[in-house]
């Protein structure tokens, strides 16, 4: 006979059977409590100190750790539970069972239970031990081993002493037995510790092994969960990455400058966990009003995809999420109007996320687009008005929306600039501290060269973690690899710098000991936000492994611009708050903080340490304004045991103060740092480019020093003719400049020997590069024309001095430099700066759709909108540079014949140039095969 629907059938305890349908499941129940249960039966003869450890313990984990905790003794046991029972054999074994199974059932309920029995007999507490295992909870033996002449002198009860006078008898450990523990999880000799040494011992193994974390323990011993216990690594695996990425290329294309490429790296490997994306709003304005988010992962209160679903401000769950992680540094990707109109006309849910060289690198899910209130962003998280900050300015030369959304990595992120191999994602990390046995991992960041005074930091919190208890702790040494300002120092000099700090090992003070650290670039930029920056500073080392992290003062901090409000080239921070700080966020969790002392060069035994107040006269101090003041005058070692007190005008350095090879690094870098093309700065991706076979290339694509060449032309733009051999009518040679999706703004240089493609520049001297978005189109020009600024339109506005511009709408990327037969479909003319800038629309007739396409009527009909998307590119390209519109001589483009008219006419204006019939006013290099003026 069935029940009824709404009674409950338990299965029977000794059934062995599931009682989940009876109980809540133990992993929800752990995670909502934020611990799980565990039983530590205290073992050992009367006056071990029991009750005395127990009692410590159980006050550290509830008063300052917030721990449900419970304590069962023969003090609450005896007097209650087991009032029936005596001290014979039997009457013990059933005091121990009885016991036994209240401590199962406390734990199964998620309480840490303490008992402190004597349980003498090994049997008995065996059979405890089984109990748990069925059960499937942490059950640790604690043996308080104490030899008996080190009791008989403690006796706290007196009880030793009536043994002695035999006034009590059948007392255990005396002329009762008692049994050792052959294998006990945890050994206490007390009478060698005290007390609060054996709770931190307790403690400890608790935390190393998640007891007191609710969720289940994902990273080894001893090193802490990511924030939000969730392992985040958002590559896609290598059995679907053909089709993710084809399906990529179907996507509407969303622009990721250098900087945001970081970002993508440090969601996409885990750093910033649980984030599985770019923010999106909620998430943004938890994280500016809270330096923390409110997370759900085991969906105690229906809220587990909260950051991961479209913001809704109607609608609200009735129950907060449980848990609060640390997140104070917005994670955001801004876009254009162009892109946004990309995005909502292409009737997809996904975008492809592309680079500034044009890599395809992820897919954006559910892209949710909202309004880049920068003022907000900006204000909130620097709590300082300073538009010459250089984050700052960063964030305001971003689009007017930002877009939210998980995120796919399609392949790894690599930056191709020789220093790859120090680049590790979270998950590698954790697996190299695994190896080296550590037991606990200490983070010490770097922003500048390691010199023996850091060395002494990182030593010395070394050493103090194992008079903590500590077996292995591991260093990782975390140099800062993404975004940077222009005058930090280069990651490459930084980076090779370590390299020798670790070869050196303990050979020098300057050294590391490669055995107990661990180097990997941590890939996050540097927006110089203070307290809330080292908050994500730490956060996101946590996420790796870190227990502790190194800060020193004014973390994260520099001088306000000459721009700033209030602090006008003064510390825009208080060089004592970042600590403070960070030691009182929300959502720090476990993490602890080792603070930097202040230490000098002791000249005694060269030596960096904390000066002894004693003979101040043995210490100089060696300031990073002096360090490189003595690296730029290339400064050798002094003497050993004769070092001056004006190190600048001895030109020396100390023989201690740096690993000699590492300090030679520093030296080259100082004596040669206006040569930036020699450094990487930080993790920029060098790529090769997509490049035309007859073609050769000189410098670093991406850079100012990169050129481009043809091996069988003198000159691209004269040697190369307008019409091909044979073409069909409205066909012209196409020579691509800049290939679809690239934003690395090349032109052909018209003074230059042998006309080659370069990087543009800004009038800064930088590379320039198109910031409103993706490109959909290759750009180039038609060889054999040239746009006469004398040559006046009706509008009154001469040519723009350069070849005709061609934009040409296939399917794919054109190579750099290639030559295409390009069908002619008509053109626009823009007024750019007062001045006419004809853009020829065609379509290669290497296209897969060129067949279908001999018209802007057909451009239309196969590719909706695609002229629309060019007229709004051509208006409004540069006011993502705080330019203004530009404007178009009509809204509609030209017929072919009126666009090949055009060409005509420019083709003809080129033989005036070639002929010497018109001014060459520019100095343009006029000495090709076809060009002789």
């Amino acid at each position: 006979e069935k029940s009824p629907p709404h009674i409950i059938e338990c299965a029977a305890a000794t059934a062995g059977a599931s009682q989940s349908a009876c109980h809540l499941p133990r992993p929800e129940r752990y995670e909502a409590l934020k611990q799980k249960g565990a039983t530590l039966w205290m073992t050992g003869c009367s006056g071990a100190g029991k009750t005395t450890i127990a009692t410590a313990l159980e006050d550290k984990l509830v008063k300052l750790y917030g721990k449900h905790t419970y304590r069962l003794d023969g003090d609450n046991i005896r007097t209650g539970l087991n009032r029936d029972l005596g001290f014979s054999e039997s009457d013990r074994a059933e005091s121990v069972r009885r016991v036994g199974e209240m401590a199962t059932l406390f734990s199964d309920a998620g309480t840490i239970t303490l008992v402190g029995l004597i349980s003498p007999y090994r049997g008995d507490r065996d059979a405890v031990r089984r109990r748990h295992e069925e059960q499937g909870i942490p059950f640790y033996e604690v043996f308080l081993d104490v030899p008996v002449d080190e009791l008989k002198k403690r006796d706290p009860k007196g009880q030793y002493a009536r043994v002695e006078s035999g006034e009590l008898k059948h007392f255990t450990c005396i002329d009762d037995p008692y049994e050792e523990p052959l294998y006990p999880e945890i050994r206490l000799k007390t009478h060698e510790l005290k007390i609060e040494e054996s709770v931190e011992i307790l403690f400890r193994r608790l935390q190393q092994d998640g007891v007191l974390d609710g969720a289940p323990k994902l990273n080894p011993p001893g090193l802490p969960n990511p924030d939000g216990d969730r392992a985040v690594d958002l590559h896609v695996p290598a059995s679907l990455k053909k089709q993710k990425t084809e399906e990529a290329a179907t996507l509407p294309k969303v622009l990721i400058t250098d900087v945001e490429l970081n970002w993508l790296q440090v969601i996409g490997e885990g750093w910033a966990a649980p984030l599985r994306g770019f923010m999106r709003e909620g998430t943004l304005l938890e994280t500016l009003h809270f330096n923390s988010i409110l997370v759900d992962p085991f969906n105690l209160t229906d809220n587990v995809l909260r950051h991961e679903t479209k913001t809704d401000f109607t609608q609200f769950t009735e129950t907060q999420p449980p848990r609060r992680v640390s997140m104070s540094v917005p994670i955001t990707l801004s876009c254009t109007e162009y892109t946004k109109q990309a995005i909502e006309n292409s009737g997809k849910d996904a975008v492809a996320l592309v680079t500034q060289m044009g890599q395809t690198v992820a897919i954006l899910r559910r892209p949710e687009i909202y309004a880049n209130r920068k003022e907000e962003i900006v204000t909130r998280m620097f709590g300082a008005i300073d538009r010459g900050h250089p984050y700052i300015k960063f964030l305001y030369s971003g689009g007017p929306y930002l877009i939210g959304g998980e995120v796919e990595l399609l392949d790894r992120i690599r930056y191709n600039d020789g220093l790859d191999k120090w680049r590790k994602t979270s998950s590698e990390l954790m697996e190299e501290f695994k190896q080296k046995g550590a037991d606990t991992v200490f983070a010490f960041q770097t922003r500048n060269p390691t010199h023996a005074g850091h060395a002494y930091l990182m030593k010395s919190a070394g050493q103090d973690l194992v008079r903590q208890g500590f077996k292995k702790p591991v260093l990782w040494l975390s140099p800062l690899g993404g975004w940077t300002k222009s005058d930090d120092v280069p990651l490459d000099v930084r980076v090779r710098q370590h390299e020798e700090v670790l070869r050196a090992g303990t050979s020098h003070p300057g050294g590391l000991d490669p055995s107990t650290t661990v180097m990997a670039i941590w890939p996050s930029p540097m927006v110089y936000a203070g307290p809330t920056e080292v908050q994500f500073h730490a956060k996101s080392r946590r996420s790796a492994g870190a227990s502790y992290f190194v800060v020193g003062r004014d973390p994260a901090g520099l001088k306000g611009s000459m721009e700033a409000v209030a602090h006008k080239d003064d510390d825009l921070y208080d060089g004592d708050h970042g600590r403070y700080v960070l030691q009182m966020s929300p959502g720090i969790g476990g993490m602890k903080m080792l603070s930097f002392t202040k230490v000098m060069y002791d000249i005694r035994d060269n030596t960096m340490k904390v000066p002894d107040a004693n003979r101040m006269d043995d210490f100089i101090s060696i300031s990073g304004t002096k360090m490189r003041a003595l690296a730029a005058q290339g400064a050798v070692p002094c003497a050993e045991h004769d070092i001056p007190t004006d190190l600048l005008g001895a030109n020396c350095v100390p023989r201690g103060f740096m690993v000699p090879d590492g300090w030679k690094g520093v030296v080259e870098y100082y004596q040669n740092a206006e040569n930036a093309e020699r450094w990487v700065p930080w993790s920029r991706p060098r790529v090769e480019p997509l490049t035309s076979s007859t073609t050769e290339t000189t410098g670093v694509f991406g850079l100012t020093s990169f050129a481009l060449k043809h091996t069988e032309y003198k000159s691209m733009w004269h040697d190369i003719p307008m019409i091909p051999d044979g073409a069909e009518e409205y066909v012209v040679n196409f020579v691509t400049e800049i290939p679809m999706y690239v934003t690395a703004k090349m032109e052909l240089i018209k003074d230059v020997s042998g006309n080659p493609i370069q990087q543009d520049k800004n009038k800064d001297g930088s590379p320039r590069y198109y910031t409103y978005g993706t490109p959909f189109f290759n750009y180039g020009f038609i060889p054999q024309t040239w746009e006469d600024p004398t040559l006046i339109s009706a509008q009154g506005n001469g040519g723009d001095n350069d070849p005709l511009d061609v934009m040409e709408v296939g399917f794919e990327p054109l190579p750099m430099g290639s030559t295409r037969p390009c069908r002619v479909l008509g053109s626009l003319e823009l007024i750019d700066e007062g001045e006419t800038d004809h853009k020829v629309i065609c379509i290669s007739l290497t296209d897969k759709d060129q067949s279908r396409i001999h018209s802007m009527y057909d451009l239309e009909r196969v590719k909706p909108g695609t002229v629309d998307r060019l007229i709004h590119w051509l208006k409004f390209y540069k006011t993502s540079d705080g330019k203004g519109e530009n404007m178009l001589a009509r809204d509609t483009p030209t017929t072919q014949y009126e666009a090949m008219q055009v060409i005509k006419e420019t083709n003809s204006r080129w033989k005036m140039l070639c002929e010497g019939t018109t001014t060459n006013t520019d100095g343009f290099w006029l000495a090709g095969e076809k060009c002789q003026a």
